[in-house]
């Protein structure tokens, strides 16, 4: 049985994948990203960026994300919660 975290429905696998993703796309090591760090703010992502994280993880995940949801995706935790709602629609 996977474990499953109590945030947000998905499993530290699915996380590790997402904040890899993450930071792949905003070129920035692992270590450098928390869960609250905001991507704009303090890790220099623009619109642009947002929109291929969105893709990616619509591409990984197998969900679709509404664009409308990229103002709650400021940080991984908004990300992780993003898709765990994505998965279960």
């Amino acid at each position: 049985m996977a474990k499953v975290s109590l945030t947000n429905g998905l499993d530290a696998d699915h996380k590790q994948q997402i904040k890899e993703i993450v930071c792949d796309i905003l070129e920035i090591d692992e270590d450098e990203v928390t869960g609250t760090s905001l991507f704009k703010e303090e890790h220099d992502a623009d619109s642009l960026r947002a929109i291929e994280i969105l893709a990616a993880l619509e591409r990984t995940q197998n969900v679709t994300i509404d664009q409308a949801e990229l103002s709650r995706m400021v940080n991984l935790e908004g990300v992780y919660t993003v898709v765990a709602e994505a998965a279960h629609s």
